[in-house]
């Protein structure tokens, strides 16, 4: 069986390198030319971590990142909402990992070179994808063609692909907030690996660290700065390479100045800022047309909220390689995959939609405007309705710790079991 992969961002190269461990021939085609470790910092959920993981990863990954000890939600007074634990700590057998994207992306980039070789073609853009009763030709930006027994859209929240077959859906959804991002060093704050959301949905501040301390080198933080703004004001199309002006949202966050940490500070710590507005597309009613699917961000971009963008497009790859190697043939494997996985995520865009686990800081908003005062949180926030919020979000993400640990692998061989 041979696969054909339009895009080789996170979701694409995982695919790579999962449809290689199954024994599946992988040809890759990424339209950047000169890969560059660009962005800013993602969170890797345990689900995701085992994959990786079960890919012969995790070790370089864990290397490149922080293993996540804790999330803390926080009031504007930089109060605590609510706290728990991660990853190990909370019971997983895989860490949640925070790290750069550059790096995650160039990781992956490596290991795809060092397994597939000269399969996975930089400079080559994926412009359709043409299926037939015998397997399915992907079309390349300048004339060249590319065949395989299937073809998988991985070429993100612009996918041409999908373009093509929903020209009717236009630009990405926008829900009115603007997203401020950037990485920045400092001395460090809380255990050196919290990950903290502040604020409420429409005025919110989130910070994580994505390097650790060593050798005189600071800790290195990702942050993201996020305002609800007028949604009639016209907005380009989201970039991650597009630069913002710390004058536009730091008035927002100045007083939010905690003994803890300071926000105003650390935003000024960082050499630049990266802008785009929060975007998504609506569910689709299927993914797979014959011998071509979607995948990743090209079948279903939700909201950053709940940390889950990058870890359910690697989830994407493990299921579809998992159910070509077990089905038979590609078009069977294409449909147990699109079934595995499309119910889950458009859920998953919905529920994001409806802020996620996040809906406890507008609790406490709505609750307790002015801080919780001598009373504390407990009396108007009751740990039980906190904690049931947070572990509806982690059942309809996929990574409840029990769940989780029990599930088998997704590790399988074309022709075998595992």
């Amino acid at each position: 069986m041979r696969v054909i992969i339009s895009g080789g961002g996170i979701g694409g190269l995982t695919l790579a390198l999962a449809l290689h461990q199954a024994g599946i021939e992988a040809e890759v085609h990424e339209a950047v030319a000169v890969p560059r470790p660009l962005g800013v910092g993602i969170n890797l959920l345990p689900h995701a971590v085992r994959e990786l993981t079960e890919l012969g990863l995790g070790d370089r990954v864990l290397a490149a990142g922080v293993a996540t000890r804790e999330l803390l939600y926080a009031n504007r007074y930089g109060e605590e909402v609510w706290r728990e634990d991660r990853g190990l700590h909370a019971g997983y057998r895989w860490p949640q990992v925070s790290i750069h994207r550059g790096t995650l992306f160039m990781l992956l980039l490596d290991a795809a070179q060092e397994r597939l070789g000269d399969a996975v073609h930089l400079g080559s853009r994926g412009v359709a994808a043409e299926p037939d009763a015998a397997g399915a030709t992907l079309r390349l930006e300048g004339g060249g063609t590319a065949r395989g027994d299937a073809v998988v859209a991985a070429d993100g929240i612009h996918s041409t692909i999908r373009a093509a077959w929903h020209p009717e859906e236009g630009p990405p959804r926008w829900n009115g907030c603007i997203l401020w991002r950037a990485v920045a060093e400092h001395p460090g704050y809380l255990t050196g690996r919290t990950m903290v959301q502040a604020g409420t949905n429409s005025h919110k501040f989130v910070c994580y660290p994505i390097r650790e301390a060593a050798a005189g080198r600071p800790v290195l933080v990702n942050w993201i700065a996020e305002r609800r703004v007028d949604p009639s004001i016209p907005w380009a199309r989201e970039d991650w390479n597009r630069e913002g002006r710390i004058e536009d949202f730091l008035p927002f966050f100045e007083a939010w100045d905690w003994p803890w940490l300071s926000v105003p500070g650390l935003i000024r710590a960082a050499p630049a800022v990266w802008e785009f507005p929060m975007v998504d597309r609506d569910p689709l009613p299927e993914w797979t047309r014959g011998r071509v699917t979607l995948l990743g961000d090209a079948a279903h971009p939700m909201y950053p909220i709940g940390s889950n963008g990058a870890s359910q497009g690697i989830l994407d790859a493990r299921t579809l390689a998992f159910h070509l190697a077990t089905a038979g043939d590609a078009e069977a494997g294409l449909r147990a995959y699109e079934a595995a996985r499309r119910p889950a995520t458009s859920a998953l865009v919905e529920a994001t939609r409806g802020t996620g686990p996040d809906r406890v800081l507008d609790l406490a908003e709505e609750r307790a405007p002015g801080g919780f005062g001598p009373a504390g949180r407990d009396a108007v926030l009751p740990r039980d309705e906190l904690s049931a919020i947070a572990a509806a979000y982690k059942r309809a993400a996929g990574f409840d710790p029990a769940t989780l640990n029990a599930r088998p692998s997704l590790s399988a061989r074309l022709g075998g079991t595992g």
